[in-house]
């Protein structure tokens, strides 16, 4: 069998070890305002500003990938019939006081975001959802459940594929959930109580 091609790389790519633990710290580049998309580098991967740290994670994997997009299919169908709120992804920034944060999927009131504006919004998400992948597990999601809460986020969806199990972290307590349970309602998002297959429909589905 003939071996591919190697891939070009960046002259500026810079080669790590498979040991090294993620996310990395990276240099800002000249210039850069965190508040201010375009100042941002372009990296293949998912870039973060937290506490005065740039920080890198690599692009994710199949299942972090396929439940993300679960997550938000179930979020753009709940919006549809809600019209008062947005849903956010792609990595969706989240500008919070001096920090800047990437949400895997994010829940605003309309009136609280201008749709129109491409820079970062300021409001305050009411639902930030989170997946984890191979570089991010519990404990890394829980840091980020307790971030979210601690500048006003009312309500955390944690999703774990691998156990196909969601945590919603509130500021009251927090509750798991597993298949063939729904998540439990919340007066702020009036009829969001998905069932927890639904989240993790692709990475459940049997391949033929």
């Amino acid at each position: 069998m003939a071996r591919p091609a190697p891939r070009e790389v960046d002259e500026e790519t810079i080669q790590v070890p498979a040991s090294v633990r993620f996310p990395v710290e990276l240099t800002p580049p000249d210039g850069f305002d965190p508040a201010r998309l375009e100042t941002w580098p372009r990296v293949e991967g998912r870039l973060e500003w937290v506490e005065g740290r740039l920080l890198y994670m690599p692009p994710c994997g199949k299942m972090q990938q396929h439940t993300v997009a679960d997550l938000v299919t179930t979020l753009g169908i709940w919006v549809r019939s809600h019209p008062g709120f947005v849903v956010g992804t792609n990595e969706a920034g989240v500008r919070l006081g001096e920090d800047t944060r990437g949400a895997d999927a994010a829940v605003w009131r309309r009136a609280d975001v201008d749709v129109r504006d491409p820079g970062l919004g300021r409001g305050t998400p009411i639902l930030a959802a989170e997946v984890a992948g191979h570089y991010e597990g519990r404990a890394a999601l829980r840091d980020k459940a307790r971030w979210y809460l601690e500048r006003g986020v009312a309500v955390v969806w944690l999703l774990f594929p691998k156990e196909r199990e969601v945590v919603v972290v509130t500021r009251t307590g927090e509750s798991r959930h597993r298949m063939d349970e729904r998540l439990p309602s919340d007066p702020r998002l009036s009829g969001l109580e998905p069932l927890v297959e639904e989240l993790f429909l692709q990475v459940s589905t049997e391949p033929a």
